[in-house]
């Protein structure tokens, strides 16, 4: 067994309170979380008993942000674990390249129709990652604007997608994710599969710049493939006010089962960090400076995906 599977077993350790083996670092392919065992159902049990006396007793915390870090690992990412580990099987790369402490902001090509993928990473950092580091995602607009889907994106600690909100847990020592390509990147059609969209203006790379946190390029393979977007029902769409009315294979043809996601193979890879510290004073407000980094970390991410997807032995299996 290779190092980055026995992490995996690690990661569940430190959660069910036992002595991880010592290994500090995933940077191969198959750092997949493993199937659950009888160990990890106690766990989940004593968590639970642990998560109701918390809420009895008033005995929680929140950020200024609403973050609830025990509501996030006991309830919402309990429900995403099965697609994590058994359906989507997703193997990590590169879990050293994220920092075991401090600011870092991880940027990632956004994809699927619906933004799976960001909740994918998010628990290949809570789960797999030696620190089990919070992924604080910044959000568009629209997510903060749907009455049951902003307070859990809230409780999940996650953020409006603007340089104050971004500054402040960069500065607080957060990892923090951003998808620059946003809409574009999750509603393009299955025939631009794993092309980039435009990154914009690089908000994401001057809030870095400011406060010095390190850039982790990071590529997603597996997303694109579990809602193939075939058509757009532009008129639905704009009657519901949403960006795009997605038309697959599935969906809307067979109902709520539609809904379900196909079981592609993922692989999530974290990329070199691209530092920031060394730039001097005053570099955030460089347009040409922040315009030149954020091309060159759309390109990184873009390589990455190619290299990435040679590595894929097939999407389904």
């Amino acid at each position: 067994m290779g190092d980055a599977q026995v992490f995996a077993f690690d990661a569940d350790a430190r959660r069910r309170g036992e002595e991880p083996g010592g290994v500090q670092s995933v940077s191969g392919v198959d750092a997949a979380t493993p199937e659950p065992d009888a160990g990890d159902e106690v766990g989940a049990l004593d968590r639970a008993a642990d998560f109701i006396r918390r809420r009895l007793t008033g005995e929680y915390e929140v950020d200024e942000f609403g973050f609830d870090p025990q509501l996030l690992d006991t309830v919402l990412m309990a429900a995403m674990r099965p697609l994590y580990r058994s359906w989507f099987r997703v193997q990590v790369q590169g879990l050293d390249n994220v920092p075991d402490e401090g600011g870092a902001l991880v940027v990632a090509n956004h994809s699927g129709t619906i933004p799976v993928d960001a909740v994918m990473t998010q628990l290949a950092l809570l789960d797999d990652h030696p620190a089990q580091r919070h992924l604080r995602m910044l959000g568009a607009d629209l997510v903060f604007r749907l009455p049951v889907v902003s307070e859990i994106a809230r409780k999940a600690g996650h953020t409006l997608a603007c340089m104050p909100d971004a500054e402040r847990l960069l500065s607080a020592g957060e990892v923090v994710g951003v998808w620059p390509e946003g809409f574009k990147g999750i509603g393009k059609p299955f025939t631009e599969r794993y092309k980039l969209q435009r990154f914009g203006r690089g908000g994401f790379v001057a809030a870095a710049v400011r406060t010095g946190a390190p850039i982790i390029p990071t590529a997603i393979v597996g997303a694109e493939e579990i809602y193939p977007k075939i058509g757009n029902a532009n008129a639905l769409a704009r009657l519901l006010g949403i960006p795009y009315f997605p038309l697959t294979p599935t969906f809307p043809w067979l109902g709520p089962l539609g809904l379900v996601p196909l079981p592609s193979r993922w692989i999530i890879s974290f990329g070199e960090p691209i530092p920031t510290d060394h730039l001097p004073a005053g570099a955030a407000d460089d347009p040409m400076l922040i315009l030149e980094m954020t091309d060159r970390v759309r390109e990184t991410i873009q390589q990455s995906l190619y290299r990435v997807l040679v590595q894929r032995p097939s999407v389904f299996r």
